[in-house]
């Protein structure tokens, strides 16, 4: 229900925009703005809109402005990547209804970083549980090309190495630097913890400097000291000003290339997104409430919407993109989440593309008509046809992996026209944005 003081005072509502490396934030954000601040936008329903102040907030400003720019150059180019959290305010006049005047909503997008997501699992584990973990994987043949480094180091310590902050920081930094390589070169998303590779504001505190470490002795106890004080800073990032007040959230993920690039690489993005979608449990329950205040801690808000997202809807036919929506919602769906009833934040999954880059065409392949699609690939002046494959509803077996998805180009993004007013061209960001804000228009 409403709250009737919502008709005469300014409503605030924080989306967090969120999701695993090269899944297209900086874009989907800069999309999703300019699709709010068109005219008569979302069906009408959103009568006027502008770019609201920063006011007092010490978030860093996203720079909607410079991104939008990229996009309508000669030739149009992609956005560079952001790397640090900013926000985005817009202030919208929604019809309310009944008679009743207009009400102002203050819209909040905010760049919040996959990786910070991807370590909430972590409040539930011990350091000895995540060490194990962590070197389980990093024993993966196929990695130890990169994760030689630090397991030779880590391996080499004395039987019972005291504590030592020489050690910490050399296996720190060979771990970060693991971390990096194995983002960069095998394309993985799981990767903890996640403020090594993306920190925070502010100079490193240090208890930053810790690895998985098993086996006992005093560097074992010092790097499970160091583990229980970050665990305890994700906590109060939890209540805190800028993530605390997140009401909405999207999780973005590139499934496509996942499945170009292997069983490998898509098997841990699966694994990613269950983390991602498993950590939210820490949003509802009273149990939950009532452990955080027995420890002198603010529960933290309720997220009320998640929407899972599918990106690079538009390098597949629009007959394939109710497969790419259903394979998002196969991978998010977590057993963990039964039980929630009514406590449980709404959740959706989609397929979109937050500038549209190509066209649906029926190709004749092998004197068979697929559909297929079109586009300018990047530094090129003619069109180029591109046809993936079927993408799965579910995800796919051994039998997939057999005949593999073909290349994922990269498609110049379309012209847009500063000015007008008139947003990205894209795929399904109204239906993305009603699901998010439906209750408050």
């Amino acid at each position: 229900m409403r709250n009737p003081l919502d008709f005469v005072r300014t409503r605030t509502v924080r989306i967090g925009v969120t999701g695993l490396a090269r899944a297209g934030k900086t874009v989907l954000l800069s999309a999703l703005a300019s699709v709010l601040l068109a005219p008569e936008a979302l069906g009408g329903k959103v009568l006027r809109a502008r770019v609201a102040e920063s006011g007092v907030e010490d978030i860093p400003r996203f720079d909607f402005g410079a991104h939008l720019k990229a996009l309508a150059a000669d030739p149009p180019r992609w956005p560079e990547r952001t790397d640090a959290v900013s926000l985005l305010a817009l202030e919208l006049d929604v019809a309310s209804g009944m008679g009743l005047p207009e009400r102002t909503i203050r819209v909040e997008l905010l760049d919040y970083p996959g990786e910070w997501l991807l370590d909430l699992p972590m409040l539930g584990q011990s350091f000895a549980e995540w060490s194990e973990a962590m070197w389980g994987r990093l024993d993966e043949p196929r990695l130890l090309e990169v994760t030689r480094g630090f397991l030779a180091f880590a391996r080499g310590l004395p039987v019972g190495a005291e504590a030592d902050d020489v050690l910490a920081a050399t296996g720190h930094r060979l771990y970060v630097e693991m971390m990096r390589r194995l983002r960069a070169e095998c394309g993985l998303s799981l990767l903890q913890p996640g403020r090594f590779l993306m920190p925070g504001p502010g100079g490193a505190p240090p208890w930053m400097s810790f690895f998985p470490l098993v086996g006992a002795s005093g560097l074992s106890d010092l790097m499970r000291r160091r583990f229980e004080a970050y665990k305890e800073a994700m906590r109060e990032s939890l209540v805190s000003p800028m993530f605390g007040q997140v009401d909405r959230l999207i999780v973005l993920a590139d499934l496509l290339g996942a499945l170009h690039t292997g069983p490998e690489i898509f098997a841990d993005m699966q694994a990613a997104l269950l983390a991602a979608s498993g950590s939210l449990r820490w949003q509802g329950g009273w149990m939950a409430s009532l452990a955080a205040l027995a420890q002198l801690r603010l529960p933290p808000r309720v997220i009320r919407r998640v929407a899972y997202v599918a990106s690079k809807a538009d390098h597949v036919s629009e007959r394939q993109r109710g497969n790419l929506a259903a394979l998002m919602g196969a991978l998010t769906q977590t057993p963990s989440r039964i039980g929630f009833g009514k406590n449980a934040p709404d959740q959706a999954s989609f397929a979109v593309a937050a500038s549209r880059c190509t066209e649906d065409f029926v190709w004749t392949l092998e004197g068979h008509p697929v559909s297929a699609v079109r586009g300018r690939l990047l530094g090129e002046e003619r069109m180029s046809r591109f046809y993936p494959g079927e993408v799965p509803d579910r995800p796919p077996g051994a039998e997939f992996w057999a005949h593999p998805f073909l290349s994922m180009p990269v498609f110049e993004p379309a012209r847009l026209r500063l000015g007008t007013r008139e947003p990205v061209p894209n795929i399904g960001l109204n239906d993305l944005l009603t699901f998010l804000l439906g209750d408050l228009l």
